[in-house]
């Protein structure tokens, strides 16, 4: 499945139709955006690398307060351009129990949909996307590699929805 692409290296702004994906999570399911429309919430996070002190530290905070980010309303999809394999070993380890999303082939073109693909180091940076159940860029906030994002922004977003 083609998806949609953004005619700039700029992020996906708010306001904006979120572009769809298919990609396949750290179990091999394939997961859609399109899944969740009418249903969900979507928090969606890219971040650079699994196993790196930065990102294991914001997943990790993620997974301690999941009932924010996972229930009835909302979803949490955390996307990277690791392998599946690399990603499945990830989330056992740090026990995630939410979808961590392979954007490893081709590498990083969700990434690039949503203008937070780092080029030159070949990874995301750190995007975050709340989209709403229409399938609305709702909020965003993009961090550069080294700069771990702050979560109570992310349940004061959901918390407008």
């Amino acid at each position: 499945m083609a998806i949609e692409t953004i005619e700039t290296a700029e992020p996906v702004q708010v306001g904006s139709k979120a572009p769809d994906f298919e990609l396949k999570d750290n179990h091999g399911r394939t997961v859609s955006l399109a899944d969740f429309r009418g249903e969900k919430n979507v928090v969606l996070l890219f971040y650079p690398f699994a196993f790196t002190g930065v990102c294991t530290g914001e997943l990790c905070a993620l997974r301690d307060e999941l009932p924010k980010f996972v229930n009835d309303d909302t979803q949490l999809l955390a996307v990277s351009a690791d392998s599946i394999h690399t990603l499945r070993v990830f989330a056992e380890q740090e026990g995630l129990e939410y979808p961590l999303l392979s954007d490893f082939w081709p590498h990083g073109e969700v990434s690039r949909a949503y203008g937070v693909f780092d080029e030159e180091k070949g990874c995301a940076v750190r995007g975050t996307f709340i989209i709403d159940k229409e399938g609305v860029v709702r909020w965003t906030v993009v961090n550069g590699l080294p700069d771990a994002r702050d979560l109570n922004e992310y349940v004061a977003a959901l918390d407008t929805l």
